[in-house]
């Protein structure tokens, strides 16, 4: 029987938003609120304690004991302490109490997640302090409920220890130096410009009880071995293919649970890869897309168990077939609805916008190497530029109506016309008309414009959208700051704008490509323009702390050197410990499982070719197989005795960069040569002997 959902009931039921607050705070106190969460005011301590009473009644309503001040390290994951809402009494009993002070202040270790180098071991304070701009949610388990409480993480010095203090820091400071240009165009209703994002999240989903036999999966999830499937994704038939059922009961599942969290989840399809999945949300202020992010990671994975499967968010779960990554669509919004990158329906004559997208061109350009830093992860090192994503090169595409402006402005200087799209004629009488758009779309860029906004495709599967966010917003608060410097003194601001438009875009053109980013023509090309090819996350790191990036992101007081620094040092030992718990995976697998099994095939072979010898008959194929078998477990043995002695080199390695550099050349290295000849084996041996479930097993058996 099919389970019917009343969605707008449900949706936001488990989350403290606007219309809760509305139902259960004094109108004085919600108005003080607001007006705190709008102008970013401290909270007066009354306003706290009367919001955290509500909240606390609310929350046992919903039948929670404990909260949580629910925050994002530097580990990329979300983390959380939990606190009872008991207070004992006189008479030895307890009653239900919750404060403004435990609502607004928390404290943490700061020591015992990652600082790099900002608090030592035994330097243990750290804080979290209340977000109020992202409301508080119920986090439901079968073993309770728990009040969620979106904070920053700080040290007892000041700095930032988590991935959100400096995304707001951000916001501010794009919200500041966007006004300064919304001003200068005339607007004077607008008080407040925010950064916008959505999310798209792409998963596999594999059987539960396949996944707990593969050790690579539990520890590192992703496979470290693994030959592929007799079919992959070359009939492209599971891309937007029909829903297994199975899958669809699990994205029920996961929508229901989404929608009570007020996450927006709008569209769900099978991606191109067998066992790849999608969900995409509708958009919203960064901030709280950021959270929602986290929220829909987490309950994917909890839910995926409800249902006997597993979620995998890795970037690259299965070699040879496309891995996941995560759309981050961008755009700027002012308090009043305007879309600062809506180009309207005569782009040339949008002033505005023209001056907005050259700005953001000139950001992307000059900071290109900061913003492919943002999206790297050990696992989007498989990824990028593998023919299924898009290049490590960071490139712009503007479609043909925008990429025609910008050209008419650099060879003509002035823009007249602007592309319209054609009316649809598909040659079929009953199929209704309608007008297509005016630009076809780039799989193939990086940070492709799409109508309104600009989407960021580079970013992992695993990643928080917090770090590309955070760079985007500094990168284009700096361009707007430096136009805004030129605007503001010009006597005709209008002219100014338009020659300012044009001599930035015809001196970032070079970023500004249309064609296949997959292709090596490109690769020779964007050489030529000068465009850096940042191939993995070790060379991208260094970025962070140049010069000019420091003074990048210390003027708009979104970062300081030391956590910047910090940031490069923990980029470097997550690299090394990622890819040390691989090596060490392999070595387990190899020593334990595979080679163990090969022994006893090989042995089985050894005796067939006797037995059949013995009576006179050729064995000759036997003995091929039996000789590709101890030939390739011989080449397996030497590159696992060689893999071993790189991960002991590396791991005596104490200076943070150098021990990546050595995981990557050489850890990394020696990783690939004792897969060949495994998975070479893989398609030799009897597959009753092999050690564990196959490509085949984990994506097509859900």
């Amino acid at each position: 029987m099919i389970k019917k959902l009343d969605v707008p009931e449900i949706f936001g039921s488990n989350v403290f938003n606007d219309e809760t607050m509305q139902e259960r705070l004094p109108k004085g106190i919600y108005k003080e609120l607001i007006k705190n969460i709008e102008n970013g005011t401290e909270l007066d301590r009354h306003v706290a304690d009367v919001v955290a009473n509500a909240m606390k009644d609310w929350a046992i309503e919903k039948g929670a004991t404990h909260y949580t001040h629910w925050f994002q390290p530097l580990t990329g994951v979300t983390a959380e302490k939990h606190d009872s809402f008991i207070s004992p009494t006189s008479d030895n009993k307890v009653i239900m109490e919750f404060s403004g002070k435990e609502l607004i202040k928390g404290e943490s270790d700061g020591s015992s997640f990652p600082s790099g180098g900002l608090r030592a071991t035994f330097e243990a304070r750290g804080y979290t302090a209340w977000d109020c701009t992202s409301p508080a949610f119920i986090h439901e388990t079968p073993a309770g409920a728990t009040l969620c409480i979106p904070t920053v993480f700080f040290s007892y010095t000041g700095e930032a220890l988590d991935k959100k203090t400096p995304l707001l820091r951000s916001m501010e400071a794009i919200n500041k130096q966007a006004m300064r240009i919304v001003r200068l165009f005339g607007d004077n209703r607008a008080a407040k410009v925010t950064t916008c994002a959505g999310a798209e999240q792409e998963y596999f989903i594999v059987d539960k009880h396949t996944y707990e036999q593969r050790k690579d999966l539990i520890f590192a999830g992703r496979t470290l071995f693994g030959a592929p499937a007799p079919k992959g994704q070359e009939m492209d038939d599971h891309y937007f293919g029909s829903i297994k059922e199975r899958i669809a009961s699990y994205m029920a599942d996961l929508n229901e649970e989404l929608w009570k969290l007020g996450v927006k989840a709008k569209t769900e399809h099978n991606e191109v890869a067998p066992a790849q999945h999608e969900l995409a949300p509708i958009y919203d202020e960064t901030n709280i897309a950021t959270d929602h992010n986290q929220l829909v990671m987490e309950t994917m994975k909890r839910v995926a168990f409800r249902h006997d499967l597993v979620c995998l968010l890795h970037e690259k779960p299965f070699a040879g077939v496309n891995g996941s990554g995560k759309h981050n669509n961008w755009s700027l919004t002012t308090d009043t609805g305007k879309n600062l990158l809506d180009p309207g329906k005569e782009p040339h004559e949008n002033r505005r916008f023209l001056l907005i997208l050259a700005a953001i061109l000139k950001a992307v350009d000059e900071y290109a190497p900061l913003l492919r830093e943002s999206a790297s992860n050990p696992g989007n090192d498989h990824r990028l530029g593998a023919n299924e994503a898009p290049p490590a090169i960071i490139s712009v595409f503007l479609g043909e109506q925008l990429e025609d402006v910008v050209k008419q402005l650099c060879e003509k200087g002035e823009a007249t016309e602007s592309i319209k799209g054609a009316a649809a004629d598909v040659g079929v009488s009953t199929v209704p008309s309608f007008m297509m758009d005016a630009t076809d779309r780039n799989r193939t860029s990086p940070f492709a414009f799409t109508g309104n906004k600009f989407e960021f495709r580079m970013v992992g599967s695993t990643a928080s959208i917090a770090d590309p966010n955070t760079v985007l917003n500094t990168i284009v608060a700096e361009t707007f700051s430096q136009a805004a410097d030129i605007l503001e003194k010009a006597d005709d601001v209008e002219m100014a704008a338009h020659d300012l438009t044009k001599q930035w875009i015809s001196e970032h053109i070079r970023i500004i490509f249309n064609g296949n980013g997959y292709s090596e023509e490109w690769v020779k090309e964007a050489k030529r323009r000068g465009l850096p090819n940042i191939k993995n996350m070790v060379d991208a790191l260094g970025y962070l702390t140049k010069p000019e990036n420091i003074a990048l992101f210390e003027k708009h007081g979104v970062m300081t050197c030391s956590e910047l620094k910090s940031r490069e040092e923990v980029g470097y030992e997550t690299y090394s410990k990622t890819i040390n718990i691989e090596a060490r995976t392999m070595i387990d697998m190899a020593k334990k499982q595979i080679i163990p099994a090969v022994i006893r095939y090989t042995t089985t072979v050894a005796n067939s070719v006797k037995a059949v010898e013995d009576v006179g008959v050729s064995a000759e194929v036997q003995r091929i197989v039996l000789s590709d078998c101890t030939k390739n477990l011989k080449l397996m043995n030497d590159a696992l005795i060689k893999l071993e002695m790189a991960v002991e080199k590396a791991a005596l390695i104490t200076e943070p960069k150098k021990q990546a550099v050595a995981y990557r050349d050489e850890v990394f290295t020696a990783m690939a040569e004792l897969r060949a000849p495994a998975d070479a084996l893989e398609m030799i041996v009897d597959a009753k002997e092999w050690p564990m479930p196959t490509y085949a097993d984990l994506m097509f058996n859900v």
